[in-house]
């Protein structure tokens, strides 16, 4: 839960790849205190590729001691959308590493990164977030310092990445608008390991909040279902964007979730008891006091 000391959560899985390039893939997950957002460390033993950046500076600054303790250089910060829990930690680690390229699958996320630092900058952040790192804010003529959105973050020429070494990362975004406008899953061949950032949430409470109406939640719904069949014969490893590693059931808890939610904030009178009917039903769900009540809030006006 928000405001625990918890343990970052190292997980290691490998394979060997065939080829002239072959390289024994592995990824560290690196899992935050705040939000129990995640971020992934992929590594070759040669190279590395980190998915995702943390929301805070605090743990942002965990995640750079540990690919420091790794003592091989980082070559691709990747952002898989347009949430400040993701992304929040791209400019101390461009700091860190100044040689490493932060990419995106497509321009559409890369617009959505930078909208979404404006919108919290002017406010938009819910009481249960911080404010935005003022490293973050737009450079302009008015603000010199700040984050240059167009020529810090690159959009990948294909949807695909490849860690200098060996291995590749196959990237996905023919998605619909769900929990962010525009989002980027991964798949590792080699790993049989599927990344579902945002889509996926394992055992934390879905964030509702903001703009996310009930046609988004019908679109999140009807994407889950799209994305287990397309992996489903494959059975691989998925880590969501919050919350441990799991399996294929995590798609099936996800729709009934979905559909908890969808019926509790339609049939009840009042927040307090959406939520509590939610705790009720999911009692060892993370995140109640921020993504649940926050979520109930957007759709209980």
């Amino acid at each position: 839960m928000r405001g625990l000391t918890t343990p970052v959560v190292v997980v290691f899985i490998a394979a060997v790849t065939q080829g002239a390039l072959a390289a024994d893939l592995r990824v560290e997950v690196f899992a935050g205190d705040f939000a129990s957002v995640n971020s992934f460390i992929f590594s070759n033993g040669k190279s590395l590729l980190v998915l995702d950046a943390q929301r805070t500076p605090g743990e942002a600054r965990k995640l750079a001691e540990r690919i420091h303790a790794l003592h091989l250089p980082l070559d691709y910060l990747l952002i898989s959308h347009g949430h400040t829990d993701h992304f929040t930690g791209m400019a101390l680690l461009r700091q860190e590493f100044p040689g490493a390229r932060i990419v995106v699958a497509n321009e559409a996320i890369r617009r959505d990164i930078k909208s979404y630092a404006i919108y919290m900058d002017k406010g938009g952040q819910t009481g249960g977030e911080p404010a935005l790192e003022p490293a973050l804010r737009p450079r302009s003529g008015d603000n010199p310092n700040g984050f240059d959105y167009e020529r810090w973050i690159h959009v990948l020429a294909d949807h695909t990445v490849e860690l200098h070494g060996g291995g590749k990362l196959d990237l996905t975004t023919d998605y619909a608008p769900a929990e962010a406008p525009h989002m980027t899953t991964v798949y590792s061949k080699e790993l049989n390991a599927l990344f579902l950032a945002d889509f996926g949430y394992n055992r934390v409470h879905l964030w509702l909040g903001d703009d996310i109406d009930r046609e988004r939640i019908a679109a999140w719904r009807r994407e889950l279902l799209r994305i287990k069949a397309r992996y489903e014969s494959l059975k691989p490893t998925v880590y969501p964007g919050h919350g441990h590693p799991t399996d294929m059931r995590l798609f099936d808890d996800m729709v009934r979730y979905i559909d908890d939610f969808t019926r509790v904030t339609a049939t009840v009178k009042s927040r307090e008891e959406a939520i509590q009917s939610l705790k009720a039903l999911y009692p060892d769900y993370n995140e109640a006091d921020f993504f649940l009540r926050y979520s109930v809030q957007n759709h209980l006006r």
